[in-house]
């Protein structure tokens, strides 16, 4: 009877038991739901406040590129406002500065005349070598009186400048270039800001730019002799010489087809193309330097002591003349002598002395009953 009673009782504490345990169970797995659902519910929460976060940074930042957008267009219309008013005033002065050289050549070919005498020198400057090359631009506004200086007649490619002739005097060099190609001769010439001259040993001619440093243009020279195959008298690889005039620009050499005679060529500045060419009768190698005045050829009979203007061409009419103007010779060895319409004066290179001669022209005014 007793043991029956406790197996009864056994058993239903082995029931009452199961049902604790799975009672606890139960509430476990509700504790970990509950606890699931409030980290749900707060990371919810901290996406909702990173969703109107980043809404708000999109929107600032839509408002930032409307804003930018408004710059840019701002920007934009102020460029081209800029660009507009830029070219104005770049037109209104090319248009100024051709202007000037138009009036400028106008002025020069209305006072042109024919040479009737050769005064001077006034000595400039003792510097260099015996044998050289200076000059300015016929060309140049008013305000620009640079001086460009090239020492020997060959294996040189240096070209200093000077800002004035004041500067040149004091020796006060501006600036030095360095031309591409050595020169030959001392017969160069600058002409509207660019520098023309003869390549070393050829009869090829360079343009080179001062303003660009670059050389814009360079064209064989036909037949023309060159490497003292047709120099002056005093040699030096002179046997191309390029002049500038009221008319533009030229060349004079000599030629095999011309028997060794002065040929003159009229160049078109830009492209270096011979335009015109006129062959004279006189022989190059007696000639010791020759410059041209509005249109017309004038050659000295010699580089030394007692020479004189002996020989004029007029490329108009196709006529020659001997002439019979002297001038002084003051340092007795004359490499370089070449004509700036601008100062109506000859410069020269003198025995190593930069010199100045004036000259006086006769002018013939025409009119309507005169035609």
């Amino acid at each position: 009877m007793f043991f029956f009673c406790y197996s009864i009782f056994f058993v239903l504490s082995t029931d009452i038991c199961a049902i604790k345990i799975n009672e606890c169970d139960w509430l476990v797995t509700h504790f970990v739901w509950v606890v699931q659902v409030q980290n749900m519910s707060q990371s919810i929460e901290v996406l909702n406040l990173r969703t109107q976060r980043d809404f708000q940074y999109v929107m600032k930042m839509e408002n930032q590129m409307k804003g930018l957008r408004t710059k840019f267009r701002q920007i934009e219309e102020d460029r081209k406002t800029i660009m507009a008013r830029n070219f104005k005033v770049k037109r209104s002065r090319c248009l100024n500065s051709l202007l000037i050289t138009v009036l400028s050549v106008c002025f020069l070919i209305a006072a042109c005349g024919k040479l009737m005498k050769i005064t001077g020198p006034v000595t400039v400057k003792t510097s260099g070598t015996r044998f050289g090359a200076w000059m300015t631009d016929p060309l140049a506004s008013p305000r620009n009186n640079r001086v460009w200086y090239m020492d020997t007649y060959t294996n040189s490619k240096v070209v200093r400048e000077y800002k004035s002739m004041t500067d040149f005097v004091s020796g006060l060099e501006s600036r030095t270039y360095y031309l591409p190609f050595k020169w030959a001769g001392t017969n160069h010439v600058v002409y509207n800001g660019s520098l023309y001259y003869n390549k070393e040993q050829s009869n090829i001619i360079v343009k080179y730019s001062f303003e660009t440093g670059r050389v814009l243009a360079q064209r064989a020279l036909e037949y023309a002799g060159f490497h003292n195959v047709y120099p002056y008298t005093w040699g030096g690889f002179s046997d191309i010489d390029l002049m500038a005039d009221e008319l533009g620009l030229w060349a004079v050499y000599a030629t095999n087809q011309n028997a060794g005679n002065i040929v003159v060529s009229e160049l078109e500045p830009e492209t270096l193309e011979v335009q015109r060419t006129w062959n004279t009768e006189y022989s190059k190698r007696n000639a010791g330097e020759s410059f041209m005045i509005c249109g017309t050829l004038y050659i000295t009979n010699s580089h030394l002591t007692g020479a004189k203007v002996y020989y004029s061409y007029n490329t108009k009419t196709s006529t020659y003349e001997y002439t019979d103007i002297p001038f002084h010779n003051q340092y007795f060895h004359i490499s370089m002598l070449d004509y700036n319409a601008r100062e109506r004066a000859l410069y020269a290179w003198n025995n190593g002395h930069q010199v100045i001669f004036n000259v006086t022209l006769y002018h013939v005014i025409k009119t309507e009953d005169d035609s």
